[in-house]
């Protein structure tokens, strides 16, 4: 799995770092998303996926 976000369409709702903290984060000045491992391991698999599938904008995207 590798991780994708786009950062302009970002809203900075934090979901995703609710569900894969792990994975995501958000910068500090104005809350756009950081991919923290844009290859995670399998075991963080299923909370990427919901996270990607629960992003307002729709920036994040895995291959």
């Amino acid at each position: 799995m590798q991780i994708t976000v786009d950062t302009d369409k970002c809203c900075a709702a934090g979901q995703c770092v609710l569900v894969a903290p792990e994975v995501f984060d958000q910068r500090d000045e104005d809350g756009i998303v950081v991919v923290l491992d844009h290859q995670p391991p399998a075991e963080l698999h299923a909370s990427v996926q919901e996270a990607a599938q629960i992003c307002p904008a729709a920036a994040i995207t895995l291959s």
